[in-house]
């Protein structure tokens, strides 16, 4: 989406905040360290096969400790984990099964789910993450700078945002498989009247991701009064989620016209320079070559920073000597370039549907305002709606195998 400008910013004022319309948020986590996450699997077991072979002392420096996680910190399990909780001077065994999460922006990577590990885990989005579970998350604001204000995900966010202040991650449910919507209440309620059918809470995601517009404050989420327009854009916005996600099983994103990326020269072993040619449309990983690669792919930016520089900085940055993050495959792994041709063809995709986004909100008759939505008392939510709800309907494990007392 194009930078917002001051006039844009002065015509969305009275748009309401994502933070009402999806009141309940939580803060994005906080690792507290690099080597629990990796790009892949194995690298993340050989870590942790070198942390509980390593000898106390060289344990201690292995895990690098901070004020919120040392070798002897008390922890209670991560909700829906089957990882101890005695003190990590114990550790042993095999590394605990890694999970796939949203590391940054189409960056998806793997995390050893070890509280222990963790120095902010944010447990509740562990409790209501499941297989119905959708999260939109912020991304931080950079004045003037291009990209979506939110994106969304079905795995388990990091949140972390390319450049500037991370924003909040807003599960689309308050508790698992499905139930009570985070939504104010009295919304879906309020727009299933105006337009005459119902309105669920999918539509207020999908909606979310076809107009949402960065502010100061924070998304901004202009909402039509036009049944028609709401339609096209709940559809957009279905579109989007739809590549956001990578498309579904047997059913990947195709570029049209059979473009198709592909490696026209092979990958060097230990690329460490990421070019495109404008000219060639073509990618070049070191002396390898990937193309077509439309040039709306390599400039698709969020928070102000190139997606496809930033994923591949990722993957070749050289870790600190001596630590665990510096074991990592000894050769780019063919998976890599899958994932690399598959974010293009995303990212191309989406740079097309930009003209769309944009069209929605010139063909609606009117808004509806936070004025409005206050005047009809939607606005403001509740308090008790800005917290998470009680979920628990089995017992968690707290420190040293007592049950957790939440």
């Amino acid at each position: 989406m194009p930078g917002v400008t001051p006039d844009s910013l002065e015509s969305l004022v009275d748009a309401p905040l994502l933070a009402d319309l999806m009141p309940w948020s939580v803060a994005p986590l906080r690792l507290g360290r690099a080597w629990p996450l990796a790009p892949d699997q194995a690298s993340l077991k050989a870590r942790w096969s070198a942390f509980v072979k390593a000898e106390a002392a060289e344990r201690e420096s292995l895990l690098e400790p901070s004020r919120a996680r040392t070798l002897r910190t008390a922890v209670a399990q991560l909700p829906g984990r089957r990882t101890p909780t005695d003190d990590l001077t114990h550790a042993e065994g095999p590394c605990p099964e890694p999970v796939r999460v949203l590391h940054a922006p189409f960056d998806e990577q793997w995390l050893i789910p070890d509280h222990r590990l963790i120095d902010a885990a944010r447990p509740e989005l562990w409790r209501v993450a499941d297989e119905s579970q959708l999260f939109l998350v912020e991304q931080g604001f950079v004045p003037g700078a291009g990209g979506p204000a939110v994106l969304a995900c079905a795995i388990l966010p990091e949140g972390r945002s390319p450049a500037g202040r991370p924003g909040r991650i807003r599960p689309l449910y308050r508790r698992p498989e499905g139930r009570e919507p985070n939504v104010t209440p009295g919304l879906l309620t309020e727009l299933s009247g105006r337009f005459g059918h119902g309105v669920g809470a999918r539509d207020l995601l999908a909606w979310t991701l076809a107009v949402a517009r960065p502010s100061p404050q924070g998304p901004r989420v202009p909402l039509t009064d036009d049944a028609g327009v709401w339609a096209s854009g709940t559809a957009l916005g279905e579109r989007i989620l739809w590549l956001l996600r990578r498309g579904g099983a047997g059913d990947r994103p195709k570029l049209p016209g059979g473009r198709r990326p592909y490696v026209r020269a092979p990958l060097p072993d230990r690329p460490t320079e990421l070019l495109y040619d404008r000219e060639e449309e073509a990618l070049l990983v070191g002396d390898g070559r990937i193309s077509p690669v439309p040039a709306e792919a390599w400039d698709f930016q969020v928070s102000g920073v190139r997606v496809i520089q930033q994923w591949f900085a990722r993957r070749t940055a050289a870790a600190e000597p001596g630590t665990l993050a510096g074991i990592r495959p000894g050769a780019w792994p063919q998976s890599w370039t899958s994932e690399l041709l598959e974010i293009v063809t995303v990212l191309a995709l989406l740079a097309e549907l930009r003209a769309r986004q944009e069209e929605l909100l010139t063909d609606a008759a009117s808004l509806i305002t936070a004025t409005d939505l206050r005047g009809a008392r939607v606005l403001p939510p509740a308090p008790a709606s800005r917290r998470p709800a009680s979920v628990l309907d089995h017992h968690e494990e707290g420190p040293g195998g007592q049950f957790a007392l939440l």
